[in-house]
């Protein structure tokens, strides 16, 4: 009676555990999935392992095509943090694809009109989109290394066959025939091919244990696609019936599948069920002779795992896409919101005091600095004069035409908090001029951004935007390679030969971007060189913004290239920028004024102003 209640209440025991954590279990995916339904829309804020980091591109690397950003592309604009601006995925499949989404500019109207279904309709169905999400969690990551990672070595297995285990088990039965005749004899050929069994085991357990987790992680997304496929998702019947064909394929890869993915296998949890079990896997190689049979069905449909991959990351994606988009609404109406406040705050009068006291206060530090042997220097936005964040919600869906032109309407790059919008119409190239910091390089960045948004993910971050279809290039943001013992200039060279061959090819239209052009060698070849290759990148079917402090390659290429410029006003010591496109050359320059700001000695100061408006005034350098 004593045993009968000491099991009774070990068994009431593990129920409430079992209660419990199942209780806990709930309690946590509701709260997750009441997060989905508040937070979606908000930024992201993710941390990366760099191991994982590093080979976020497994999917895109797998599925090369024409129109694709080359690295170059990809590290001048900054994409690495774009991407993880947007990454609202919850799965390994989805941010590996949103990644591949964001290298591939779309070449053609279908493909981004689908995408465009698929994301507003889980932007405007929420309980959908939630399921889809939950979906993914299920799904999960790989750890700190690409399922395709996996996928690809496994020819390191080599061909396995069962037959040896087969016969290894087979064996057990004329050895339990000999016990009934000469049973000690029996009993020591049994436990001498449990020994034999068990040694080989663990030998090939060490081969395929690297790969469970991906096998796991495979029928994870079986599972996971298989929810998928529940979801009431009219405008995704054709990914629906991509699910189906590879689940079906795969089915045989999933029977039985426990004894290889079972969580307890090998765990030392003390679970005694789970210790049986692995003593029938060490002794019979159930889990080996399941494994093969997985890894042969793997080896023969390894195209459905990667359509299965493909599905749930473009649901991903595109439910990404919606929470960017709410995002860039929010901060539009929180720039409107800060308008508002700034706008009751105070009549005109008031709030320009207070300014200037704010900068009299700063101008004041800037003496004290100096005074003890420091240098500061106040470098200022002006205020937002031409910004309507009223009328603007944030985004808009691009409009793709014949023409060669490029329109964009109040763009702002997506990752500036308080951006200054600007606009334009280029139908041939555009060359930027005006002082340092003014604003050149970041307006490259806007256009560029917006129009590899535009034929990726269908959402520009301007009020309008209007373009054909490009292949986009830049030499922007370029480094001297060490490694290889290239400097900067021949990295430049080489940048820009790969921009001319592109465009010598004719497959479509080009979009390109260079800032600062051959800023690695002497002026007198540079501004030589940098008028023959932009000449080069100003004909037809060719868009080229460049941008530059040569300010005289505004009147070499003024035939190929309108001028635009960005300008300063420099005052009371402080510089103000209004990051604000205009027409025209750059009429002011700052470079000799900065250094004053920061401190230098006055004689070299003036002697500078002197060498420069004697060089303006007659063309010729002097000794002064």
């Amino acid at each position: 009676m004593e045993y009968f209640v000491f099991v009774l209440a070990m068994a009431a025991f593990v129920a409430v555990i079992f209660i419990m954590e199942a209780a806990r279990a709930r309690k946590e995916e509701k709260r997750f999935m009441l997060s989905l339904y508040q937070d979606y829309g908000r930024t992201v804020e993710k941390e990366y392992a760099l191991e994982r980091f590093v080979r976020m591109d497994s999917y895109f690397s797998r599925h090369r095509r024409e129109g694709q950003l080359d690295d170059i592309t990809w590290n001048d604009l900054g994409m690495d943090d774009l991407f993880r601006r947007m990454n609202d995925t919850l799965s390994a499949s989805g941010e590996e694809y949103l990644y591949y989404t964001l290298r591939t500019l779309k070449q053609s109207d279908e493909e981004l009109r689908h995408l465009e279904e698929v994301t507003g309709f889980f932007s405007g169905h929420p309980d959908e989109r939630v399921r889809a999400q939950l979906a993914a969690r299920r799904l999960g990551y790989t750890g700190k290394y690409s399922l395709y990672d996996y996928i690809d070595n496994l020819d390191i297995l080599g061909e396995r066959s069962n037959g040896k285990n087969i016969l290894m088990d087979l064996l057990f039965l004329p050895l339990i025939g000999v016990m009934a005749v000469h049973f000690s004899l029996g009993l020591i050929g049994i436990v001498v091919l449990i020994i034999c069994n068990i040694i080989s085991y663990f030998k090939e357990k060490d081969e395929i244990d690297p790969y469970i987790t991906s096998f796991s992680y495979i029928m994870r997304l079986m599972q996971a696609c298989g929810e998928l496929e529940k979801i009431p998702v009219p405008v995704c019947g054709g990914e629906w019936a991509e699910i189906r064909k590879a689940r079906k394929n795969l089915q045989e890869m999933k029977r039985n599948s426990y004894w290889v993915m079972s969580p307890y296998r090998g765990n030392a949890s003390g679970d005694v069920l789970a210790v049986l079990m692995d003593y029938i896997r060490m002794v019979f190689h159930v889990d080996l002779i399941k494994f093969n049979g997985m890894l042969k069905v793997l080896r023969g449909h390894i195209e459905d795992v990667d359509a299965l991959i493909g599905v749930m990351g473009y649901v991903e994606t595109a439910i990404a896409i919606g929470a960017f988009r709410l995002s860039l609404e929010a901060r539009a109406s929180a720039a409107f919101r800060a308008d508002e406040k700034k706008d009751v705050s105070g009549d005109a009068a008031e709030v320009n005091q207070a300014i200037e006291a704010d900068r009299a206060k700063e101008r004041q530090k800037t003496k004290a600095a100096a005074v003890d042997g420091e240098s500061s220097l106040d470098i200022r936005r002006e205020p937002d004069s031409g910004y309507d964040a009223k009328n603007s919600k944030g985004w808009c869906v691009p409009e793709f035409i014949g023409e060669e032109l490029i329109e964009i309407a109040q763009g702002y790059h997506p990752l500036l908090e308080r951006p200054v919008k600007n606009g334009i119409t280029a139908r041939r190239g555009v060359l930027l001029t005006g002082s340092n910091a003014s604003g050149k390089s970041t307006f490259l960045k806007t256009v560029a951004v917006n129009a590899i948004l535009a034929q990726t993910i269908h959402t520009c971050a301007a009020d309008a935007y209007r373009a054909p279809f490009f292949q986009v290039y830049s030499s922007m943001a370029l480094k001297d390679d060490i490694a290889s013992g290239e400097s900067y200039y021949i990295v430049e060279i080489k940048a820009l030969k790969r921009i001319l061959d592109a465009a010598a090819q004719r497959s479509g239209m080009i979009l390109c971007f260079v800032d600062e052009v051959l800023r690695g060698t002497n002026t007198v070849e540079r501004i030589a060189a940098s008028t023959q290759i932009l000449k080069s990148l100003g004909h037809s079917g060719i868009l080229c913004f460049a941008a530059t402090h040569d300010i005289e390659l505004t009147e070499l290429l003024q035939n190929d290239f309108d001028n635009y410029h960005f300008e300063e006003d420099v005052r009371d010591g402080d510089i103000f920028f209004n990051y604000r496109l205009k027409s025209g050359k750059a009429t002011t320059r700052n470079a000799i004024r900065l250094l004053e700001l920061m401190g230098y000695d006055q004689a070299v100061i003036e002697r500078a102003s002197a060498q420069a408006e004697q060089f303006v005034a007659s063309g010729v350098w002097k000794q002064i």
